[in-house]
């Protein structure tokens, strides 16, 4: 198995290629999910959260609004990738998130990698409506109430976080609190901290 490069070079990418503060905190906020998965499944946490930090680096450069399968985003993030030397697994799970790639999520980090993404930015809007703008102050049924106002956040697919669930065969309510509190766990990296409300 190729060895992982080191956090800081990671982070150092998403840096370079990303400008975005909130598709930095974005990414930020799958890796936390994508680690606390790693763990419930006594999987390489740091492989995991790698995979999640890195899965939308060229998102900003290449948006791909056309949706295509090898051009654009993921494909040419991860063409870039591969030519850094990371592991075909992250790769293939990176191509996974996006369904249009038509690549299949067979193993469970791609798997869950696909049912954080979208979950992650429907937990960040349900923070920001708060008094306090806090993740901390977000629970499993505001963020449902929520899931189900197809006016609020419409930018995040419902469909794909119930066939994320689905394939991960974890229950919704169980799968947005590990997502709930990971991220909470890096409410500070993520900019969602907030403010006490008096």
């Amino acid at each position: 198995m190729t060895a992982l490069p080191p956090r800081a070079d990671a982070l150092a990418l998403v840096e370079s290629w990303t400008a975005s503060p909130s598709l930095r905190a974005h990414m930020l906020a799958v890796e936390a999910a994508m680690r606390a998965y790693a763990e419930r499944e006594q999987a390489d946490v740091e492989r995991w959260g790698l995979t999640g930090l890195v899965h939308d680096f060229d998102y900003e450069r290449f948006p791909n609004d056309a949706h295509a399968a090898d051009l654009e985003h993921p494909a040419e993030g991860v063409r870039h990738l591969r030519a850094l030397g990371w592991p075909d697994d992250i790769c293939e799970a990176i191509l996974g998130h996006a369904t249009y790639c038509n690549v299949p999520r067979v193993t469970r980090m791609a798997q869950a990698l696909f049912a954080v993404d979208e979950l992650t930015g429907l937990v960040t809007a349900t923070a920001l409506v708060k008094p306090s703008r806090s993740v901390l102050d977000v629970d499993v049924a505001s963020v449902k109430k929520k899931m189900k106002d197809k006016g609020f956040a419409r930018g995040v697919s419902r469909d794909d976080i119930q066939l994320g669930v689905a394939e991960l065969g974890v229950p919704l309510d169980e799968h947005i609190a590990v997502v709930i509190g990971a991220m909470q766990g890096a409410a500070d990296a993520l900019g969602l901290r907030g403010t006490p409300v008096a």
